[in-house]
C-alpha cells in the first residue's frame, strides 16, 4: 500500500518537472532568439547586452556568499551537531554587520552612477552619425506606418534600413499612446498623440529582427508587431526599388483607410488585396502628412468627437490626393 502511494507520488511529480523543464526551454528559446536584445543587430543592444551581463558579475559579489552561506550555516548549526558552538546571549558583531550592509550599499552606489554614465552615452535622442535615415513612424490601431521623406516611400508592417547608415525615428501616434520597440536594435521609446519622440540607432550587420508595442491598445494589441530587415546597400536599393513600383498612393483616402481600428491583414484587403500577404508599400507619400498628424491635435477648435485618437478622421480636402 505504502509502497503504491509511494509510486504514484512520484509519477505525479515528474509531470510537473517536465513542465518546468519545457518553460525553462521555451523562455531561454525566447531570451536568445533574433528578437531579443541578447542577440544584437547594432551596438545599442549590444551595450545593453553587455549591461546585463556586467550588473549579473557585479551583484554576484552580494548574492555568492548568501547561496553559498546559507546551506553552510544550516548544515553547521543542524540539530545534533555537538561540534557546534551554542551562543543564546549572541546578538551583534560590527564586522559582520559591515559586511552585510557596507557590500550591497556599495554595490548599489557604482552600479547607480556607472549606469547613469551609460544611459547618457546611449541617449535615444542623441545621433549617431552623419547623414542618418529619416524614418517618420505614425503608431495606429493595430499597426505601425513607417514613411520614408527622402525617398518618397511608406511600409505599413515592415521597416527596412541599410547596415552600416545611421537611422533617425520620428514617432507619434494617431490613437492613444504606444511604445515602440524593436529589442535586437534599440531599447523601449514611447510614442503619443500631438507629440513627437526620437528614436535613433544604426545595424551594423545584416539580418532579420522584429519589433512591438509592448503598450496594451485594444482588442488588436498582440497583432501589433513588424518586421525589421537590416539590408546591405544593394538589397535596400532594391527595396526602395520595389516600393516605388507599388501602385499604392498615401494620400488622405489611404490613410484614411489605415487609421481605421484594423490589422494590417484587414488594411491590405481593403487596399490592395493582390499584394499577397507582404507588408503594405506605398509608392507615392503626401510630403507633410506626418505633421499634420501632429498638428491636428494642436488645433486651438479642439478635436471633434469624430476625430479623437482611433478615429479614422484625418481629411484635409483633396489638393494631395
Amino acid at each position: 500500500m505504502n509502497a503504491r502511494h509511494a509510486g504514484t507520488t512520484r509519477a505525479a511529480g515528474y509531470p510537473g518537472a517536465a513542465f518546468v523543464l519545457v518553460v525553462l526551454v521555451l523562455l531561454a528559446g525566447s531570451a536568445f532568439g533574433a528578437d531579443s536584445f541578447l542577440t544584437p543587430l547594432g551596438p545599442i543592444a549590444g551595450a545593453e547586452r553587455e549591461y546585463l551581463l556586467d550588473i549579473i558579475g557585479i551583484t554576484m559579489i552580494a548574492i555568492v556568499p548568501v547561496l553559498v552561506g546559507v546551506p553552510l550555516i544550516l548544515w553547521r548549526y543542524r540539530r545534533g551537531n555537538r561540534r557546534a558552538t551554542y551562543q543564546p546571549h549572541w546578538s551583534f558583531s560590527k564586522p559582520l554587520d559591515i559586511a552585510m550592509w557596507g557590500v550591497p550599499v556599495l554595490i548599489i552606489g557604482f552600479l547607480s552612477v556607472w549606469l547613469w554614465q551609460h544611459t547618457v552615452k546611449y541617449d535615444p535622442y542623441k545621433p549617431l552619425g552623419d547623414d542618418p535615415l529619416q524614418i517618420q513612424v505614425v503608431g495606429l490601431d493595430w499597426k505601425w506606418l513607417f514613411i520614408y521623406p527622402e525617398q518618397g516611400v511608406a511600409s505599413v508592417g515592415e521597416m527596412a534600413l541599410p547596415v552600416d547608415r545611421p537611422v533617425s525615428l520620428s514617432l507619434t501616434t494617431d490613437t492613444v499612446m504606444q511604445s515602440f520597440m524593436v529589442p535586437a536594435l534599440a531599447g523601449q521609446i514611447y510614442a503619443m498623440a500631438g507629440m513627437q519622440t526620437q528614436l535613433n540607432f544604426i545595424a551594423d550587420r545584416p539580418g532579420f529582427t522584429r519589433g512591438q508595442n509592448t503598450q496594451y491598445n485594444g482588442a488588436g494589441f498582440s497583432r501589433q508587431s513588424f518586421a525589421v530587415h537590416a539590408l546591405s546597400q544593394n538589397d535596400w536599393q532594391s527595396w526602395v526599388e520595389k516600393a516605388r513600383a507599388s501602385p499604392l498612393s498615401l494620400n488622405a483616402r489611404t490613410y484614411t483607410r489605415l487609421a481605421e481600428r484594423g490589422s494590417r491583414a484587414e488594411a491590405r484587403a481593403a487596399l490592395a488585396p493582390d499584394q499577397g500577404s507582404g507588408p503594405l508599400l506605398f509608392s507615392a507619400i503626401r510630403p507633410d502628412l506626418f505633421q499634420q498628424i501632429i498638428n491636428r491635435y494642436h488645433d486651438s477648435k479642439g478635436l471633434t468627437a469624430q476625430q479623437q485618437p482611433g478615429s479614422p478622421a484625418y481629411q484635409s480636402g483633396g489638393e494631395h490626393e
